[in-house]
């Protein structure tokens, strides 16, 4: 029932203009923010740690806004996975750094494009699986029947979406010796034992370290990307820009913490499109009081 539910909410909304979806997404987001709930919670909490330097009503406006950000996600996934693969490009408007990725490929080490959960990252996908065919790291969905539909959703522009598990990183390997292009989420929780604590926003948060090994055994440059909804529901600017150069270096610490830095830049280009719902910091060092 609740798949069914999704989906016919996925179909309802892939048939709107993306302003209305929007708009119903700032309807959503506002209830989210005045009544209590488990991601109006994460937020607060997120944006206290990682902005303490904002005043209470500073960091009210932006838990907001962020949640108004977070309702127009739900309702723009529908036009992003099911309407046809040209008209969803055509929401993109403007595409900024596209040279990076372009002069990366050139090279024959393939590129490594990070999309951090800033803006739109579902057409930042889209957008890499149509211009380079770009093979991708996803952890499949609990619910089978939904995860079915998002992966022909994702995969239906040239992208090859494989599992986070041992033969999926062995295609990335493979992918970026033939020169290609591959991506990932670079500021998703690692499983336990895989990864290190690294400071983002000032607060220490377990960290993967695959993409620094990953850029530091192939040679692949990193490029992140997100793309950045536009006001009044009018499409997307996609970003490109380059990780800094400690970010391919071999001591995983190092390259965690560049990585991590990197996000918070992309973050800071527009606070409230950050995913501040997601529990980033749920993994403690040791000793440390949980946050959730």
């Amino acid at each position: 029932m609740k798949v069914a539910l999704i989906k016919i909410i996925l179909y309802i909304s892939a048939c709107l203009p993306l302003q209305v979806s929007h708009g119903l997404g700032f309807l959503v987001g506002w209830g989210l923010f005045l009544f209590p709930n488990h991601s109006r919670r994460i937020t607060r909490i997120n944006i206290a740690l990682c902005l303490p330097a904002l005043s209470a009503s500073e960091q009210r406006n932006l838990v907001r806004r962020t949640l108004i950000e977070m309702g127009k996600t739900i309702f723009e996934v529908g036009a992003l996975w099911l309407r046809p693969g040209g008209n969803t490009l055509r929401l993109i408007k403007q595409v900024q750094g596209k040279e990076l990725v372009d002069t990366a490929l050139s090279t024959g080490k393939g590129v490594i494009l990070a999309a951090p959960h800033q803006g739109a990252w579902e057409a930042a996908g889209l957008y890499c699986s149509a211009h380079y065919g770009i093979s991708c790291l996803y952890r499949p969905l609990k619910m089978q029947q939904l995860d079915a539909l998002v992966t022909r959703a994702r995969g239906r522009m040239g992208g090859q979406y494989v599992p986070a598990n041992t033969d999926g990183i062995r295609t990335l390997y493979k992918s970026l010796k033939q020169g290609n292009a591959v991506a990932m989420l670079p500021d998703q929780e690692p499983l336990e034992g895989t990864g290190v604590f690294a400071p983002f926003f000032g607060v220490p948060a377990y960290s993967m370290v695959f993409l620094g090994r990953l850029a530091a055994k192939s040679g692949a440059p990193i490029i992140f990307a997100w793309c950045e909804r536009r006001s009044w529901g009018r499409g997307y600017n996609l970003h490109f820009r380059e990780a800094p150069a400690s970010a391919h270096s071999a001591d995983t610490l190092e390259a965690a913490r560049a990585n991590n830095q990197a996000v918070e830049d992309c973050a800071r280009t527009n606070l409230a499109q950050y995913q501040w719902s997601y529990r980033r910091f749920r993994r403690r060092p040791e000793g440390e009081q949980e946050y959730y």
